[in-house]
C-alpha cells in the first residue's frame, strides 16, 4: 500500500497515467470498433501530443492544445501531400525544420510545441512507411490528429481535476534542490587545510544551476495558476513558500568569509564541523518539507535541527571566552549564525503571506503575437545559438533525407527521427544522446527480435505496444537509453502489425547509425558553436548582472529589506547568469578543440564568479536599514564596485586586459560617527572588499 502511495505521489505518475489511458483507449477502440490499420498512426499522434504537453493550468493547456493541433494538422498535411515528390519534400523538410526551431525562440511553451510538431512530422512519415493504404488515402493522417486530440482531451480533464498538482510537485522539487545545494555548501565547511575549495565551489555552482532551474519552473507554474489575481488559501500558502525558498536560496548561496582563511583561523576548533553538520541537518529538514508538500500532508512538525543550532551558539560563545578569534572572524561567525537562524526559520515557514508583500511575478511568456515575433527576430542572427541550432538541424534533416534516398528511399525515415532526437544545441549533449540512442536501439531491436521469435503473431502485441509506449514516457527524461530501447520495441511491433516486423530490424539499426552519424557531422562542421568561444560573452553578461544586483542591494540599505519585484528580478538575473556560465563550462569540458589549460582557466573563472555571487548573496541576506550617512556611504561604495564589475565585463567580452579595482574607501572610514549598527556596516565593508578581490582575481586571469 505504501509503495502504491509513493508511486501515485511521484513526479512522473500523472504523465505516465495519462499516456496509459490514452494508448489503452486507442488500442481498445481500433480493435473493437475502428479499422485496425489506423491503430499505429493514432498511437503515434497521441505520443506526439504528449511530447508537446506543458505543465499549465487547464486554460493554458486548452490554448496550447489548439495551437498544437493546428501545427500538427499543418505539418501532417504537408508531409502527406509532398512525400511522393522528393525534390519538393526535401525543400519543405529543410525549410519547415528551420521555421519550427526558430518559432521555439518565442518561449519555452512554443519550443516544446515546435519540437513535438517536428516529431509528429517524422511519425507521419513512419506511419505512411508502415501503412498498406493507397497514396491518396488520408485516413492515416486523420488518425494521427484524432490520436493527438484524444490525448489532449484527457490532459485537459486531468488538469481540470487536479489543477494544483504541477505546483505541488514543482515546489517539492525546489525544496529537494535546495537540500542538495545545502549539502554542497556543507562540503565547503570541511575543517581541512589545503582542501581544493575551488573544485567544491564548481560543484556548488552546478547544484546551483539545478536550483535556478527549479525556481524558474515553480515560478512559471505559480504564475500560470495565479496570474494577476490575489491568491487565497493554498495558492497563497504555496506562493509564500516559493518566496521563502527564494530567501533560503539567497542565504545558502552566501559566503561570509573565505573558507580557507576561516578553516585556518578555526583549525583547532570544532566550529567548522558544527556549521557543516547544521547545514546537512537543515538539508534533511528541506527534504521533509518537500515530501510533505508532495503528499499534501500537514507541514509540521518536522525534525528541525534546533539542538544543533544551540550547540553552534554555545561553541561560538565558548570560543569567544577562551580564545577570541579576532574582529573579522568574530563578525563572520556572528553573521553566519544569524544566517543559519534565518535559514531554519525559512524552512519551517508553513506558508503565510505577510501583509504588504509584493506578490507580483515576472511573466517570461510573450504578451502578444507581435512580442513573440519580436523575440524571434532578435535571434535571427548568425551569433545566436538558436539560429545556429536551427541551421544545423535543418541541414541534418536534409542530409539525412538525401542519404535515405540513396540507400532505401521508401523505408528510411528512421534516419530522420534519429537525427532529430540526437542533434542537440551543444556538442557534448549531442555526443551523450548519440551513445544513448545507439545503445538503446540495439537493445530494443534485440528484445523485439526475441519477442517475435518466441511469440509469433497473436494479440499479445497490443498490450506490449501500450506498455512500451507508456514506458517511454516513464524513462525519457532520466534514462534516455532505456526509453529508446522501449520505443524501438514499440515501432518494431508497429511494423510487425503491417507484416514487416523482421524486415525492419536490420534497416532500423542501420538507420540509427546513419542518423547519429549525420547529427555528429552537422554539430561538428555546420556553424559549430563551441562553448569556449561563447564563454567570454556569457561571463560578461554575468558580471553585468552582478553589477545590477549589487545596486539593487545597496538601495535597500537605505530603505530597509523589501523583497519587491525589482529586487527579486535583479537577484534572479544574477543567479541565472551564473548558472548559464556553469552550464556553459560543463559543456565546454566535453568538447574538442581546446587545450586542457583553457579548460582549467574556464573552471577558475567559474569558481571566481561563484565566489562573487556568494558575497553578493551575503549582502542581500543581511539587508537592513542604516542611518542616512551610513546608507549614503554604502550606496557610494557599492556604486563604485558595481561600476568596476560593469567595466570588467566589457574587458572580458573583448578579451583585453582589465585594470585592477584597488581598495575603495570603506564605509567605516567614511562614516566614522555612525549611529546605526556598526556590525552591519562592517559586514558591508568586508563583503565589498571580497568583491574587489573577486574582481581583481577575474581581471588577472588570462583570456580563455
Amino acid at each position: 500500500m505504501r509503495a502504491l502511495r509513493q508511486l501515485a505521489e511521484s513526479d512522473r505518475f500523472a504523465d505516465v497515467a495519462r499516456v496509459f489511458l490514452a494508448l489503452t483507449g486507442i488500442a481498445a477502440w481500433c480493435t473493437l470498433a475502428g479499422p485496425v490499420e489506423l491503430l499505429v498512426p493514432a498511437l503515434l499522434g497521441a505520443i506526439a501530443c504528449a511530447l508537446a504537453e506543458t505543465d499549465d493550468a487547464w486554460r493554458g493547456r486548452l490554448r496550447g492544445l489548439l495551437v498544437t493541433l493546428v501545427c500538427f494538422a499543418g505539418a501532417a498535411s504537408v508531409v502527406k501531400a509532398s512525400i511522393g515528390h522528393p525534390p519538393l519534400f526535401a525543400l519543405l523538410l529543410a525549410a519547415g525544420t528551420f521555421v519550427l526551431v526558430m518559432l521555439g525562440a518565442a518561449s519555452g511553451r512554443y519550443a516544446t510545441i515546435a519540437t513535438a510538431t517536428l516529431i509528429l512530422s517524422v511519425y507521419t512519415m513512419i506511419a505512411s512507411d508502415a501503412s498498406t493504404a493507397a497514396p491518396g488515402d488520408w485516413r492515416g493522417t486523420a488518425a494521427i490528429l484524432a490520436g493527438a486530440a484524444w490525448y489532449g482531451l484527457l490532459s485537459l480533464l486531468w488538469s481540470a481535476m487536479a489543477p494544483q498538482r504541477a505546483v505541488r510537485h514543482a515546489l517539492a522539487r525546489l525544496f529537494e534542490s535546495l537540500a542538495a545545494l545545502m549539502e554542497a555548501k556543507a562540503a565547503l565547511f570541511e575543517p581541512v587545510r589545503g582542501l581544493d575549495r575551488d573544485a567544491l565551489a564548481v560543484e556548488f555552482s552546478r547544484r546551483n544551476l539545478q536550483t535556478v532551474d527549479a525556481l524558474a519552473t515553480t515560478r512559471a507554474a505559480l504564475l500560470d495558476r495565479i496570474g494577476r489575481r490575489q491568491p487565497r488559501g493554498r495558492s497563497a500558502a504555496r506562493l509564500a513558500m516559493f518566496f521563502a525558498a527564494q530567501d533560503i536560496h539567497e542565504r545558502v548561496s552566501s559566503s561570509h568569509y573565505p573558507y580557507d582563511e576561516l578553516a585556518a583561523a578555526l583549525y583547532h576548533s570544532d566550529l567548522m564541523f558544527r556549521f557543516g553538520r547544521l547545514l546537512r541537518l537543515q538539508a534533511s529538514a528541506c527534504r521533509e518539507r518537500a515530501d510533505a508538500i508532495r503528499r499534501v500532508a500537514p507541514l509540521g512538525p518536522m525534525t528541525l535541527p534546533r539542538a544543533a543550532l544551540d550547540d553552534v551558539r554555545e561553541a561560538i560563545a565558548y570560543r569567544r571566552r577562551s580564545d577570541p578569534p579576532g574582529q573579522a572572524v568574530d563578525d563572520a561567525l556572528s553573521a553566519l549564525l544569524t544566517n543559519m537562524e534565518h535559514l531554519l526559520a525559512g524552512i519551517e515557514d508553513e506558508g503565510s503571506l505577510r501583509e504588504g508583500t509584493d506578490i507580483a511575478l515576472q511573466d517570461s511568456e510573450p504578451d502578444t503575437v507581435a512580442d513573440a515575433f519580436a523575440r524571434i527576430r532578435v535571434r535571427l542572427d548568425r551569433r545566436s545559438m538558436h539560429f545556429r541550432h536551427a541551421v544545423r538541424l535543418a541541414t541534418g534533416m536534409l542530409a539525412g533525407y538525401g542519404l535515405m534516398q540513396l540507400l532505401h528511399p521508401t523505408h528510411g525515415y528512421w534516419i530522420l527521427l534519429t537525427t532529430l532526437f540526437v542533434c542537440q544545441p551543444s556538442y557534448g549533449a549531442t555526443q551523450r544522446r548519440t551513445m544513448q540512442r545507439i545503445a538503446g536501439t540495439m537493445a530494443g531491436l534485440f528484445a523485439g527480435w526475441a519477442m517475435l521469435r518466441l511469440l509469433p503473431g497473436g494479440d499479445w502485441r497490443l498490450p506490449v505496444l501500450v506498455a512500451t509506449g507508456v514506458a517511454f514516457f516513464a524513462f525519457r527524461l532520466r534514462r534516455y537509453a532505456l526509453a529508446t530501447a522501449v520505443i524501438t520495441i514499440f515501432v518494431l511491433l508497429c511494423f510487425d502489425l503491417a507484416g514487416a516486423g523482421y524486415d525492419a530490424i536490420g534497416p532500423r539499426l542501420l538507420d540509427t547509425l546513419l542518423g547519429a552519424f549525420v547529427a555528429t557531422l552537422v554539430i561538428r562542421f555546420v556553424l559549430p558553436d563551441w562553448r569556449v568561444r561563447r564563454l567570454e560573452d556569457i561571463a560578461a553578461d554575468a558580471l553585468h548582472a552582478y553589477a545590477r544586483y549589487l545596486e539593487a542591494i545597496a538601495s535597500q540599505y537605505a530603505t530597509g529589506k523589501a523583497d519587491d519585484l525589482a529586487y527579486r528580478v535583479a537577484r534572479r538575473d544574477a543567479h541565472a547568469a551564473q548558472a548559464a556560465v556553469a552550464g556553459n563550462v560543463t559543456e565546454l569540458l566535453g568538447e574538442p578543440g581546446h587545450s586542457p589549460e583553457r579548460g582549467e582557466r574556464a573552471l577558475r573563472l567559474l569558481a571566481a564568479l561563484q565566489a562573487g555571487l556568494s558575497h553578493l548573496s551575503t549582502l542581500g541576506a543581511h539587508r537592513q536599514a542604516l542611518a542616512a550617512d551610513d546608507a549614503n556611504a554604502v550606496k557610494t561604495l557599492a556604486h563604485r564596485v558595481a561600476n568596476g564589475f560593469a567595466a570588467l565585463a566589457e574587458h572580458v567580452r573583448r578579451g583585453t586586459a582589465a585594470p585592477l579595482l584597488g581598495t575603495p574607501d570603506l564605509v567605516v572610514d567614511a562614516a566614522a560617527q555612525a549611529t546605526g549598527p556598526v556590525e552591519a556596516v562592517r559586514l558591508v565593508d568586508r563583503q565589498c572588499l571580497m568583491l574587489v578581490r573577486v574582481h581583481d582575481r577575474i581581471a588577472g586571469l588570462p583570456p580563455i
